[in-house]
């Protein structure tokens, strides 16, 4: 079988260095391809047709979520790893919703890392376990308490729309361009939908929404 062709993005030289050297060391893993930027990572995607693209979220000239994005649609079959250095929830939605397939701590153990990259290269995604329990357990208290069910039939057709805009990026003043409103009525929609919703943030919001089948 051969190797599973790996290409990197980080615009951080060493920190590709040290994964080239650790992917390297592996058998069954390859590197085909280096990239410092979301825009060179996009076009080596593109020339190069990795199997797996391990993805640095915070690049110049186009942020990995947003190459993210580009790649899979025109290399759906190509898996992406998000990798971060926070342990942020937000960060898995957005990397879901982008198309990815996980991501991994750049703090994470070497065995972590291969690991990750083999079981998104089996078409797997790859959720670290205590993100995972996170995730059923916001889901089950709001199963119990009735909210996952009821909540959203409190949104206008408007809220929802907005709704739908927000999880998926778009600021105030873009919402009211596209929508033709003002940026206050946005503001104004978005309280309500938080209240009805019983949202604090954006990633809380981003939850429901991937939840509700809201996001592509």
């Amino acid at each position: 079988m051969p190797p599973v062709r790996i290409l990197l993005a980080d615009d951080h030289s060493i920190l590709r260095m040290g994964l080239k050297m650790l992917i390297g060391a592996a058998p069954d893993l390859e590197v085909v391809g280096e990239a410092a930027d979301g825009e060179e990572a996009v076009a080596l995607a593109q020339r190069l047709v990795p199997d797996v693209v391990l993805m640095d979220i915070s690049m110049p000239k186009l942020d990995g979520i947003k190459a993210t994005k580009a790649i899979k649609r025109v290399l759906p079959g190509t898996r992406v790893l998000m990798l971060t250095m926070h342990e942020d929830d937000e960060y898995l939605f957005r990397t879901i919703q982008a198309g990815g397939s996980g991501y991994v701590l750049k703090k994470a153990a070497d065995d972590e890392v291969l690991d990750a990259i083999r079981h998104v290269a089996a078409g797997g995604a790859f959720l670290r376990p205590a993100v995972t329990t996170r995730l059923m357990q916001d889901y089950l208290e709001r199963v119990e308490t009735g909210e996952e069910s009821d909540s959203y039939n409190r949104l206008t057709d408007r809220e929802r729309e907005i709704l739908g805009l927000i999880a998926g990026g778009n600021t105030n003043a873009q919402i009211g361009t596209l929508l033709v409103i003002s940026v206050r009525t946005v503001e104004s929609h978005r309280a309500n939908i938080m209240e009805k919703l019983g949202l604090q943030n954006r990633a809380e919001l981003v939850k429901y929404a991937l939840r509700k089948g809201l996001l592509d």
